[in-house]
This record gives structure tokens, C-alpha cells and sequence, in this order.
């Protein structure tokens, strides 16, 4: 069953800050330790290109590890064999984890905040193209106007000067 918990609007204005992220995600971290929810998920507009952008949700709790093509994490620790950590891993996993949910915080706001950049940018290119297109076809009439009140006038005046 989902259900949504709370939603955050507007994080990008002015611009979106670190310091927002970190809020969130201090948020998020303290509903879960509450036990308000079991998955939190963030979804966002990913960035693809100018013309495209992409819904995309982002798993952010549990922490699940990227895999290469979804392939199963790799068990070798490499060459050495096993790592030691100093202060131990749970240390370093408690400093870690709450400050890579900050991290996907931001990069979503930073996603959808060029999605929307790249959104006005391409409105605003549509909105020039068809001012300068309605500009034309104006300037076009007018000439055409101008130019039929002149022949109108010249017709009078050569058709006055004929009648005397």
C-alpha cells in the first residue's frame, strides 16, 4: 500500500541549495526512525536533454546499492582480500548514510530544477519564433494596407485631374 506521506514544492526557487536537501533529508530520516513508513521514494524530472526530461522514482529508503545491469554485487573484495575500517563500519556507515541521502536529495532537486530550466528555455525559443512570425505576417498586412490606401489615393487625385 502507498501512500504519500508529504510532498515539497517549490524547492528550486530561487535556485535549490544544499541546505534544502539537508532538511529533507533530516525529515525523511526522522519519519522512518518514527516509523511513519517503511520506503520513502522520491520522484523527480530527470534531466535527459533539452527536449526531454524524464518522471523519474528514486528509491531512497531502504538503501538499495547500484548494480552494473542489475547483476548481482560482487563478492571479491579485490586483490587484498578484506578491508579493515577504522572507526568501524557501522561508524562509518552512520556518518555515510544519512549524508548520501542528503546527496540524492540534491541531485534530485538539481535534476528537475535544469529539467525546468531547460523547459522555459524551450517555451521561451517557441514564444520568440512566434513573435518574429507574427511580426512578419503584421508587417506584412500593413505594407499591403499602406500600399492600397496610396494606390486608392493616386487613383483620386490622377481621376480629379482627368475631370478638369
Amino acid at each position: 500500500l502507498a501512500r504519500l506521506v508529504e510532498t515539497y514544492e517549490d524547492l528550486s526557487k530561487p535556485r535549490p541549495g544544499f541546505s534544502q536537501a539537508d532538511r529533507v533529508s533530516t525529515r525523511i530520516t526522522a519519519m522512518f526512525e518514527a516509523g511513519e513508513f517503511d520506503v520513502c521514494t522520491v520522484i523527480y524530472n530527470k534531466y535527459v536533454s533539452i527536449l526531454t526530461q524524464e518522471v523519474t522514482p528514486l528509491q531512497l529508503i531502504p538503501f538499495q546499492a547500484a548494480t552494473e545491469n542489475n547483476a548481482e554485487p560482487a563478492e571479491d573484495a579485490g586483490p587484498g582480500g578484506s578491508y579493515e575500517f577504522e572507526p568501524d563500519e557501522e561508524e562509518i556507515l552512520a556518518a555515510l548514510l544519512p549524508r548520501n541521502l542528503s546527496v540524492q536529495v540534491f541531485r534530485a532537486m538539481l535534476e528537475s530544477f535544469a529539467s525546468e530550466q531547460a523547459s522555459r528555455m524551450t517555451a521561451m525559443e517557441n514564444a520568440t519564433r512566434n513573435a518574429g512570425d507574427m511580426i512578419d505576417s503584421l508587417t506584412l498586412k500593413y505594407n499591403r494596407t499602406r500600399q492600397a490606401a496610396i494606390t486608392s489615393e493616386l487613383i483620386e487625385i490622377i481621376s480629379g485631374a482627368e475631370a478638369l
